[in-house]
Formats: structure tokens, C-alpha cells, sequence
């Protein structure tokens, strides 16, 4: 039989013991669901936290990787872009050599198309200079190349490398009749290409057309070496795409992941968050009872 004492109330000792353990509880569950995280903090579980901070490290390089990726694409599509109007603008300067070739035109006419093969020569080398994004121009004679970072360690790289379709810079297309187009490395395949030269200030008004015929030729090697370029760049900015596919989806994962370890289920939460309130209302109605029993001791000195 317990012994009553009004010293020691063992009862109510009890009772508060299980109404203090309900309120952290409840404070628990509550900073879950404001939250929405079951570990949001080391001293929750230490192991899982830490493995969660490493994840995030990682998902949050991934942006970094993304925005680089995302920039070599910029630089990629904007060359695409030029390349189009190269390709655009070398077939209209071919139309014009093709038909000052004709020996049965005057020299007036062939001098016509001269000038505006000159004209097309000059915008030409305009798209060229302007096919720049970012400061990096893949395809002027100044070197650049893309070098994506493609991994959150850095140790992957997407690149595509420089391809000089400029012409030469000794043309300077106002007034020279020739045109030079030079290509340096191309990515797809790996070869390094050169056409020759029509010599500068040619006139085409020779009578038969035999200028205009060079330059037709130099054109069709332009068209070759800038459609070989532009399929390079195509494949680079396809992998460059690729690589975004693959970082979107790994950050995809590791966000899933963290989620599975830090996330709180709110829908039992919520009906944790029930249960405890109940409890706590019932600890406070057990700690009122226990503390009336000592009052309980005075009828025994009536």
C-alpha cells in the first residue's frame, strides 16, 4: 500500500512528468508542421542531417552547372543562328558569281553583279563580327570556345572549340572584288580546311567571265567549310542539351532524396497533433487530481 505523505506528492510528480514529456512532444509536432521538415536541424538526428546538408551542397552546385551549360547553349544557338545567315548569304553572293560567269553578258552587267557580290562580301563579314554572345565569338578570328562545366565537381566539361569562318583580313569587301574564307578547326569532323584565294581587286570585267568564275569557286569551298562548321556546332549544341537533360533530372533526385530524409508527413503530423492535445488536456486533469489528494490527508485529523 503507498504510503500518504504531504511531503512527497508521488502522484503529482508523475503527472507532471507525463504532461511536461506531452508538451515537448507537442512542441515538436507543432515546429514540424510550421516547417513542414522532421529534421530541421542537427540535434534532431545528427547522422540524417548531415547527410542531407551534402545532398543540398550538391543540388545547389547543380544550379551553378545549369546556369554554365545554359550559357554555352546561348553561345552555341547564337552562332547557329549566324551560320544560317552565312550559309543564306554565300548562296545569294554564288547566284551573282554564277551569272557574271556567263560569258554571254557585257562587262557592265558583269560589273553589276560584282558590286553587289562586294555588297553581299561586306554583310558577310558583319554577321560574322556580331555572331558573339557573351563576349565569345566561335566564329570570328579572335579565339574562343565554350567550356561548359557539366558536373558538380567540375570535372566535366562540354566544349566546342573556336572555327574562324571569317574572311581574311587582308579583304577589306568595300573595295576589294575577292573574297577569302578561312576555316580553322572544325569540330565534326576534326579536319583543318582552307580555300584559295581570288586575288584582291580582281575586276570582272574581262570580257568572259573567267573572274567571276574563280570567285565561284571560292564561294562553293565557303559553303562547304561553313555548313561542315555548322553541323559541329549542331552536334556540340545537341550535347550541351543532353547534359542539361541529365543535370535537371539528377537535381530532380537529390531534391526527392532530401525530401525523403528531411521532410515532415503532414498528414501524420496533423493527427499526431490531435492525439496530443487530447493527452496534454488529460495531464492537466490528472496533475489537478493528484495535487488535491494531500488536501485529501486533512479529513483523517477531524
Amino acid at each position: 500500500m503507498p504510503m500518504n505523505s504531504i511531503n512527497t506528492n508521488v502522484g503529482a510528480m508523475v503527472a507532471l512528468q507525463s504532461l511536461s514529456q506531452t508538451q515537448a512532444d507537442l512542441a515538436t509536432t507543432q515546429n514540424r508542421i510550421n516547417t513542414g521538415l522532421k529534421i530541421a536541424s542537427a540535434k534532431d538526428n545528427g547522422a540524417i542531417w548531415a547527410i542531407a546538408q551534402t545532398e543540398k551542397a550538391q543540388a545547389t552546385s547543380l544550379d551553378t552547372v545549369t546556369n554554365s551549360l545554359n550559357n554555352g547553349k546561348s553561345v552555341l544557338d547564337t552562332t547557329i543562328q549566324a551560320g544560317s545567315q552565312l550559309t543564306d548569304i554565300l548562296n545569294q553572293m554564288r547566284e551573282k558569281a554564277l551569272a557574271a560567269s556567263d560569258a554571254g553578258i557585257d562587262d557592265a552587267s558583269r560589273t553589276q553583279y560584282q558590286n553587289e557580290y562586294v555588297k553581299l562580301a561586306q554583310s558577310y563579314a558583319n554577321v560574322v563580327a556580331s555572331a558573339g554572345f557573351n563576349g565569345v565569338n566561335l566564329i570570328d578570328a579572335s579565339t574562343g570556345a565554350v567550356a561548359a562545366i557539366g558536373s558538380a565537381d567540375g570535372k566535366i566539361k562540354v566544349t566546342s572549340a573556336h572555327n574562324a569562318l571569317n574572311a581574311a583580313s587582308n579583304n577589306t569587301f568595300g573595295t576589294d572584288t575577292s573574297l577569302t574564307i578561312t576555316a580553322g578547326t572544325v569540330v565534326s569532323p576534326a579536319t583543318t580546311a582552307t580555300v584559295d584565294t581570288v586575288a584582291a581587286g580582281a575586276t570582272w570585267a574581262d570580257g568572259s567571265g573567267t573572274q567571276a568564275a574563280s570567285a565561284l569557286t571560292v564561294v562553293d569551298s565557303a559553303i562547304k567549310n561553313v555548313t561542315q562548321a555548322l553541323s559541329g556546332f549542331g552536334v556540340d549544341s545537341k550535347a550541351i542539351d543532353n547534359q542539361i537533360t541529365l543535370v535537371s533530372g539528377l537535381q530532380d533526385s537529390l531534391n526527392t532524396g532530401i525530401g525523403n530524409l528531411v521532410d515532415a508527413n503532414l498528414a501524420q503530423e496533423s493527427a499526431n497533433l490531435q492525439a496530443l492535445q487530447t493527452k496534454q488536456q488529460l495531464g492537466v486533469q490528472a496533475l489537478s487530481i493528484a495535487n488535491q489528494s494531500t488536501g485529501i490527508l486533512l479529513g483523517l485529523f477531524r
